[in-house]
């Protein structure tokens, strides 16, 4: 599979979003786990988490702790770079809430660590911005772990320029990734993408065909997209994730997956050439 870089890890260019396997209608673990190892066998070296992928209270870690289970038993699981995310909590009644705090980022982060089976992270991202805690304050907490060789490299999550701006200022230069949600469906992260392209900074989109309920719906919603697949004898969503490489050398699209079939699928996408007249079409769907 063709490669891009986060920071100073070369990945694959496609990556696997764990989330789906551990909220809302999740699989029994052995499929998931068959997931996972679907898409190390396919050439995936880049798995994102996040403490809050779970569905009960007593759950918290839920998808870090299967993906950590799914590496172990896997003999390229060494070789994946695992991101994760804190920040935002899922109390187990269905709502998400925030917490930004230097304490409680670091405590996550302790507990991510224990879960995941690693004495370092290689990417830890601070997961959203809460309005309770200066921005400044959450992402010096995550340049603190950075300095204190609890994680290896530092990311932020649905972020603004401003923040990516201010982030990567605080953290010494040193912000390797931004995690937004970019779609056919949505895009105002476009200006994010840009200024990600501008500094070298990798842009991971997720959601990138529209979330878990409209994913099904990609063809029927976006007519070009159905159409240039139908050229390439392929599905709409390899179409979308080539659309969105196409975008920058810094997109590493990270489609959540609860199949074996669904990775195949995606991973698929990262040799699918799309042409000049092809894009234009599909940046004005």
């Amino acid at each position: 599979m063709k490669t891009r870089r986060i920071g100073s890890v070369e990945v694959s260019a496609i990556g696997l979003g764990g989330m789906p396997m551990s909220i809302e209608g999740r699989p029994d673990e052995a499929r998931s786990v068959a997931t996972v190892h679907a898409a190390l066998d396919a050439g995936v070296t880049f798995i994102d988490t996040a403490d809050a992928y779970h569905l009960h209270a007593d759950d918290v870690g839920h998808n870090e702790t299967l993906i950590a289970k799914a590496l172990a038993t896997h003999e390229r699981g060494s070789e994946v770079l695992v991101a994760t995310k804190g920040g935002h909590l899922r109390p187990g009644d269905g709502s998400w809430t925030l917490d930004g705090s230097p304490a409680y980022l670091k405590r996550a982060c302790e507990a991510s660590l224990k879960r995941l089976g690693v004495e370092a992270i290689g990417l830890y991202q601070f997961h959203r911005p809460d309005p309770k805690v200066p921005y400044e304050e959450s992402v010096g907490a995550i340049r603190d772990l950075l300095d204190e060789g609890k994680i290896l490299q530092a990311g932020i999550s649905n972020a603004n320029p401003e923040q990516i701006r201010a982030s990567n200022e605080i953290l010494g230069g040193r912000l390797v990734s931004v995690q937004n949600q970019l779609s056919p469906a949505f895009r105002s992260s476009e200006p994010e993408l840009d200024l990600c392209t501008e500094l070298g900074i990798a842009f991971l989109p997720w959601s990138p065909f529209g979330g878990i309920v409209k994913a099904g719906e990609l063809g029927s919603r976006f007519a070009p997209f159905a159409e240039v697949a139908e050229a390439h004898g392929v599905s709409a969503h390899q179409v979308c994730l080539a659309w969105l490489l196409a975008k920058s050398p810094v997109t590493v699209p990270i489609p959540g997956a609860s199949r074996p079939g669904s990775v195949r699928d995606s991973v698929e996408a990262a040799d699918l050439v799309l042409s000049a007249e092809e894009i234009e079409r599909l940046n004005a769907a």
